[in-house]
């Protein structure tokens, strides 16, 4: 294992976001999360991935690793998804919260991977988006692996609920797509 991102990362908004790609964001999420059933982590599009936290403004606790193998799902927290992401070659992934208040970068070998985000202290975080202590994590973890659709793994909280129904796309149902 290969830890990329260990820290508290300041944002507004609840957005963090990773990209490998030059990208143009417009301040529309909707084509983010086109054709997927989770609504806080938004594949969709290729070059940049965005997640949605819990807290509207302050820190979050973000740790990302690169996996040998797919884990185990033992991670404690109450809400868990999958998607995919493809790197053409090997990139430089930047990482910032949306205001750029922390932001950084790592590398990443290029290929397919699958990304676990688990995520522990969702309502806390939506109820306390303003204390001075973090309040709500995630850990997200990346192995090598065939592209897949998105997966919600569980749902605990009553924060991801609200964005899997906001922007997800239920099971079998087909998504809305941008004219």
């Amino acid at each position: 294992m290969t830890v990329l991102l260990d820290q508290v990362v300041m944002t507004d908004y609840g957005l963090f976001y990773l990209t490998w790609e030059a990208f143009n964001y417009d301040g529309d999420l909707a084509p983010h999360f086109a054709g997927q059933q989770n609504g806080w982590v938004g594949a969709a599009l290729p070059g940049m991935l965005f997640v949605c936290l819990a807290r509207r403004a302050g820190g979050s606790a973000v740790k990302i690793e690169l996996l040998e193998a797919r884990p185990q799902l033992d991670a404690p927290g109450e809400d868990c998804v999958e998607v995919s992401v493809s790197l053409t070659d090997d990139r430089e992934v930047w990482w910032s919260g949306f205001t750029g208040m922390d932001a950084g970068a790592f590398d990443l070998p290029g290929g397919t991977y699958r990304l676990r985000v688990t995520a522990r202290g969702r309502d806390a975080g939506h109820d306390g988006e303003f204390e001075d202590e973090v309040v709500d994590s995630y850990l997200l973890q990346l192995w090598s692996a065939p592209v897949e659709h998105d997966e919600i793994v569980r749902t605990g909280s009553t924060d991801a609920r609200y964005w899997n129904d906001a922007w997800g796309t239920p099971q079998g149902e087909t998504a809305p797509t941008r004219s």
